[in-house]
């Protein structure tokens, strides 16, 4: 094809995506009262991701309570239980791969919600009453478990009810959240570390079952899917939701009638592709292969790139730092907590500006060079005999620069990003795959993570047979680290 040729086919292709996407007036949430509400009531669907991140952390945190301890004590010193216990939460939601779309495509997104919140309620009163270990993994089974599904389905609602004008921001800000949940489990737990029995740490256990206690109470209040009730043939339902919340009950304002529109196409093209939607909808076209590997890339390198190694491992990591006194560790992972919150919600906030591969790449590249520099401190930190207080508080800064660059790319853009590549019919089951690629991501890493973390410290503390702790963990996930960027380039 010839310059000429090129040039009239872009002009031609210009001209059909202006006529397809017509440029709509811009529109300023807090201007408009109907945006006002719908985004106020939207802040319940992204408690779910601040459930999680309180989920997530709550075991980190309890590992640092001397009375989590001596409770669990005789079990928790089989390393093999300390993996089923921190693994069980994982576990759970592996298992729910095979109900939670089904639910969330069938019978709505806000069923899927509650159904996990019921859930997780019954979850953390298992584990904050627990009389013994095997309750208390129950307990946690039954929160992975339900937290797959409203984690799942709350995203996919928050993006399907938004104003198409802050779809990128709002959605890119809900994965954000989950600082804020590990920010409050980290901040609760420092107050009740001062409790000299078991409720130090029972009553963080028990305080898990409020936020989805909130959002099972006023999820009645939030509208329903248009993309789902389209689905089910619910069209006067579905273009009340949008002239409603979107334009302030103008039924023929013109974005209006544009996404009402839009969906009935894409939901029919859906249909007339293929009538019963599975998981093999993946590998029966190129796209949706390449939406496959993107989405099951994201899962892994979102977890495999070294931000589990602190995540899951908090108080191993600060032993070998040097770092032992119980406030002090309470303290700096609440600072942490707090700036990872602060960087991701900026992070989010400006993803329509950067865009999402610029981000990513930013990302990545300073994860590399922070990871890498953590490495050498800990090496440094090692060589020394763990007396050179400079090089194992210097791992701690570089720690929280690789968690900043993380949080640039991963925290905020890892469901937005996701949700925006899948088609409507394959949007449930497309975050379905992310998750249960995440959950076993996890499930192995802790394993290994735990298993290589326990045998360098015991080597470290004993000076005849000490090795270096970079060569037996570091070393492995820098590696999977320095190949990220290459592949976020590819994409």
């Amino acid at each position: 094809m010839s310059d000429v040729d090129r040039r009239r086919a872009q002009a031609r292709l210009k001209a059909a995506q202006v006529e397809y996407f017509p440029q709509f007036e811009s529109v300023t949430w807090y201007k408009e009262p109907h945006l006002r509400k719908l985004y106020a009531m939207s802040l319940v669907l992204m408690i779910a991701s601040a459930t999680t991140g309180y989920d997530c952390m709550l075991v980190n945190t309890s590992q640092q309570f001397q009375r989590w301890q001596q409770f669990f004590g005789p079990d928790i010193s089989d390393n093999n239980k300390l993996g089923i216990l921190i693994n069980m939460f994982n576990i759970g939601s592996i298992v729910s791969f095979f109900i939670t779309p089904y639910v969330a495509d069938h019978f709505g997104r806000k069923v899927a919600i509650v159904l996990g919140c019921i859930l997780m309620i019954a979850g953390g009163c298992l584990t904050g009453l627990c009389i013994d270990f095997t309750m208390y993994i129950v307990g946690r089974f039954l929160l992975g478990f339900g937290n797959s599904l409203s984690q799942m389905a709350s995203p996919l609602l928050l993006t399907e009810i938004c104003h198409p004008q802050h779809r990128g921001p709002v959605t890119a800000i809900y994965n954000c959240l989950w600082n804020l949940g590990a920010l409050i489990v980290s901040s609760i737990g420092w107050g009740t570390a001062y409790i000299d029995n078991d409720w130090s740490w029972r009553s963080i256990t028990l305080i898990q079952t409020v936020p989805s206690l909130i959002q099972i109470t006023f999820i009645w209040w939030l509208p329903e899917s248009p993309r789902y009730l389209v689905n089910k043939d619910r069209n006067d339902e579905a273009l009340a939701v949008l002239s409603r919340y979107h334009a302030g009950g103008d039924v023929h304002n013109a974005v209006v009638q544009f996404e009402f529109k839009e969906i009935k196409e894409t939901i029919q093209m859906d249909r007339d592709a293929d009538k019963a939607t599975s998981y093999l909808d993946f590998f029966r076209t190129k796209g949706n292969r390449w939406r496959l590997a993107i989405v099951v890339s994201l899962g892994i390198i979102s977890q495999y790139s070294g931000n589990a190694l602190f995540s899951n491992y908090i108080n191993l990591i600060y032993e070998a730092a040097g770092i032992t006194l119980q406030n002090q560790k309470l303290a700096m992972s609440t600072g942490k907590t707090i700036l990872d919150l602060i960087v991701t919600i900026a992070a989010a906030l400006n993803v329509d500006r950067f865009g999402r591969r610029p981000l990513f790449l930013i990302s990545t590249s300073g994860m590399v060079v922070a990871f890498a520099c953590w490495t050498a401190t800990g090496a440094i930190y090692e060589n020394t005999n763990m007396t050179s207080i400079q090089s194992g508080y210097a791992q701690l800064v570089f720690i929280w620069l690789f968690g900043v660059f993380y949080d640039i790319g991963f925290s905020g853009l890892l469901v937005a990003y996701a949700l925006e590549i899948l088609p409507f019919h394959l949007r449930a089951k497309g975050m379905m795959i992310m998750n249960i690629t995440i959950q076993a991501a996890l499930a192995v890493g802790k394993f290994v993570s735990l298993h290589l973390l326990l045998f360098s410290t015991m080597l470290m503390l004993n000076p005849v047979k000490r090795t270096r702790l970079p060569g037996t963990t570091f070393h492995v996930t820098g590696c999977l680290c320095f190949f990220t960027p290459a592949g976020m380039w590819s994409n």
